[in-house]
C-alpha cells in the first residue's frame, strides 16, 4: 500500500524536483555573480583596507543589512510588482528565482566577506611590498587564497536556498514546497510529507558532502 502511494506520486515528485532545481540554479548562479564582487567590495573598502572608503562601506553594508534582516516569506511577497516585471508572471519557478536571488546576494556577499577576512594580513602586506597593484592583489592573492571558504561559502548558499524555495511553494513557486502543500498539507496525506521532508534531507546531505569534499581539494594551506 506505501509501495503503491509513493509510485503514485513520482511524475509529479520528479517534476517538484526538477522546478526545484531550476530555481536553486538560477538564484545561485545570480548570486555568484553578484554576491562575489559585492563581498569583496565589503572587505576592500573597510578602513585599513586596499581601497578604503567607509560611505561605499557603509552604504554596502547598510543595504545588506536591511535584505537580510526582512524575513524571506515577506521578501517573497513585496517583490512580487518586480517579479512581474522581470519574468512577466507571479507564480511558477522562474518567478520564484527572482526573490531567491534578492535573498542570495547579500547572504553570499556576507559569507565571502567573512571568508576574506581570515585570510592572514601577512599575505596581503607582502604583495603590496613587492610592488603589486590592488587589483593583482585581489586577483592573485585574495580570491586564490580564499577558495576553500568561497567554496563553503557556495554550499551553504545553495542549501539555504533550498529551504527557501521550500517556501516559495507557499504562493505557487513550484517545486519540492508547492508538491508537498498541495498534494500533502493539503489533502492530509503523511506519506507525500515524509517523502518530501526525506528528499530535502538527502539533497542537502549530499550538498554538503560534496562541498565539504571540494573545499578540502582547493585547499592549499
Amino acid at each position: 500500500m506505501l509501495l503503491d502511494s509513493i509510485t503514485s506520486i513520482l511524475p509529479d515528485l520528479n517534476k517538484a524536483f526538477f522546478e526545484t532545481t531550476y530555481m536553486v540554479a538560477i538564484s545561485l548562479t545570480i548570486s555568484l555573480l553578484a554576491g562575489l564582487p559585492l563581498g569583496v567590495i565589503l572587505f576592500v573598502t573597510d578602513r585599513g583596507l586596499l581601497f578604503e572608503n567607509l560611505y561605499i562601506k557603509h552604504a554596502a553594508g547598510l543595504l545588506v543589512n536591511l535584505i537580510r534582516s526582512v524575513p524571506f516569506i515577506i521578501l517573497l511577497v513585496a517583490l512580487l510588482p518586480l517579479t512581474q516585471f522581470i519574468t512577466g508572471t507571479t507564480i511558477g519557478p522562474k518567478a520564484a528565482s527572482v526573490s531567491l536571488s534578492v535573498a542570495a546576494i547579500p547572504f553570499f556577499a556576507r559569507l565571502i566577506e567573512s571568508s576574506l577576512r581570515e585570510i592572514d594580513k601577512g599575505v596581503i602586506e607582502a604583495a603590496i611590498a613587492v610592488g603589486a597593484s590592488p587589483w593583482m592583489i585581489i586577483r592573485e592573492v585574495l580570491l586564490p587564497e580564499a577558495k576553500p571558504g568561497i567554496v563553503q561559502a557556495i554550499t551553504i548558499t545553495a542549501i539555504s536556498l533550498i529551504g527557501y524555495s521550500a517556501m516559495a511553494g507557499i504562493v505557487g513557486g513550484g517545486g519540492i514546497g508547492d508538491f508537498a502543500i498541495r498534494f500533502g498539507y493539503y489533502r492530509y496525506d503523511n506519506t507525500i510529507m515524509i517523502t518530501t521532508v526525506l528528499l530535502l534531507i538527502i539533497i542537502v546531505q549530499l550538498l554538503q558532502l560534496l562541498g565539504d569534499q571540494l573545499a578540502r581539494k582547493v585547499n592549499k594551506r
